[in-house]
C-alpha cells in the first residue's frame, strides 16, 4: 500500500470518540496486508501477525484532536490532520510488521487505540488485557529519534466564592483571589525547578482557563490549571504545597498519571539503535515533555518499551500538520529491521 495507507487513514477525520470509521477503514487494511484483524471491546483497531507465545507490542491511536485539515501532497510532504499525531506513527506500525513473517514462537500486534487525546479509554482496556515481552509506542521522534520517556499530567481545578463588595472598599475580589493562588503556584513551581536541568525534570504548570460569574451577591471565580509532571516530585508534595496556598478557595485533584522513563539497556533499545545506524544516522535519545499512552501501559507491564514513529512532534495538534514522505518511508524500513532484529534473538 506504501503511503496510500497513511493517505487514506488522514482521509477519515476521527477526532477522539468519533474513531468508528477510521478503524472499520484499518481493520480492512490491515486484513488486506495478511493479518488476522478485529475491532476489540474498547473500539480499537487491533491486527496480529504470528502465534508464538511471546508478543512484540506496537501501540499506536488512530484518535485525533478536532480540526480536520485537507488532506494534500506538496512534493515529499503529505498535509492531514493525524499526519503526525498519531496516524502517521501508526500507517508505519501496520506496513513494518506487513514486511516479514513472524519467527516462530512469536506473535506481533499492532493496535490502533481510540481515546488517547480525551481519556485514553482504549490504552486502559490495553492495558488490562496484554502483557507483552515488549512494547513500542506510536507516537512521532523523527526517524532517527528513539524516544525513552514522557513527563506525567495533573489536571487541577481551583475555585473561590467572595461577597460582592464595592469596588472601592478595598477588599480582594473573587477574581484577584484567583489571579493569586496562580502566581503563588507559578512562583512555586519555579523555585523547586533547578535551573540547568532539562525540561524532563522540572515541575511545569499551564493555567488552561479563568473564568468567573456572579448573581449579585456572589462572585465566583475558576481556574484549571495543568501541571506536567516530572519523575523527581511525587504527587503528596504537590498536593500539600497546593493546599497551603489555596487559601480559602477550593480545590479538586484529578487522577495524576505518572511521569514514565525506560531503560535505555534493553535488546528493543538496541535493535532500534543498529537499524537506525544501518539506515546512515546517528541515533539519538529523546524525553519528552508532553504525556503519552506509554505513561499508562509500560509502568504496568514492566516490559523493555521505547516510543517511536516518524514525524516532527512540534507540529502536534498544529493546523499546518504534515509530515515527510521520505521520512515515513525510512522509519517504515527501521522499525521492519528492529523487529527482524529483536524477534530473531
Amino acid at each position: 500500500m506504501g503511503i496510500e495507507l497513511l493517505e487514506d487513514l488522514l482521509a477519515v477525520y476521527s477526532p477522539s470518540h468519533e474513531e468508528k470509521q477510521a478503524v472499520a477503514y484499518l481493520v480492512g487494511a490491515m486484513r488486506q496486508l495478511g493479518y488476522t484483524a478485529c475491532v476489540d471491546a474498547a473500539g480499537n483497531a487491533v491486527g496480529t501477525r504470528g502465534d508464538g507465545l511471546d508478543e512484540l507490542l506496537l501501540l499506536g491511536h488512530i484518535d485525533t484532536v478536532p480540526g480536520f485539515i485537507p488532506v494534500r501532497r506538496e512534493a515529499d510532504l503529505l498535509y492531514g490532520r493525524g499526519a503526525v499525531d498519531a496516524k502517521g506513527p501508526l500507517a508505519c506500525f501496520v506496513e513494518a510488521v506487513a514486511t516479514f513473517k513472524p519467527p516462530p514462537g512469536w506473535r506481533i500486534t499492532v493496535i490502533g487505540a481510540v481515546g488517547e487525546e480525551s481519556e485514553s479509554h482504549g490504552a486502559l482496556y490495553v492495558r488490562d488485557h496484554y502483557h507483552p515481552q515488549a512494547l513500542i509506542i506510536g507516537e512521532p521522534s523523527q526517524w532517527d529519534r528513539i524516544t525513552l520517556g514522557f513527563k506525567g499530567s495533573l489536571w487541577v481545578d481551583y475555585r473561590v466564592q467572595h461577597s460582592v463588595t464595592h469596588t472601592a472598599s478595598g477588599q480582594a475580589s473573587a477574581c484577584e483571589t484567583a489571579v493569586c493562588f496562580w502566581n503563588a503556584v507559578k512562583a512555586w513551581c519555579d523555585s523547586v525547578s533547578v535551573e540547568g536541568r532539562p525540561a524532563f525534570y522540572q515541575l511545569t504548570p499551564s493555567l488552561r482557563s479563568l473564568r468567573s460569574d456572579s448573581d449579585g451577591f456572589v462572585d465566583n471565580a475558576s481556574l484549571r490549571i495543568n501541571f506536567r509532571l516530572p519523575p523527581v516530585i511525587t504527587l503528596e508534595e504537590i498536593s500539600a504545597r497546593l493546599q497551603a496556598l489555596k487559601g480559602d478557595g477550593e480545590l479538586q485533584l484529578g487522577e495524576p498519571i505518572p511521569a514514565f522513563k525506560a531503560d535505555k539497556n534493553s535488546a528493543l533499545v538496541r535493535s532500534f539503535l543498529s537499524a537506525i545506524r544501518r539506515a546512515g544516522g546517528s541515533p539519538v535519545f529523546s524525553l519528552k515533555t508532553g504525556t503519552s499512552d506509554m505513561n499508562l501501559v509500560a509502568s504496568a507491564w514492566g516490559c523493555p518499551a521505547v516510543a517511536y514513529g516518524p514525524g516532527e512532534s512540534s507540529l502536534d495538534h498544529t493546523p499546518n500538520e504534515h509530515i515527510s514522505i521520505n521520512e515515513y518511508q525510512k522509519s517504515v524500513e527501521i522499525l521492519s529491521n528492529t523487529i527482524s532484529s529483536l524477534t530473531s534473538r
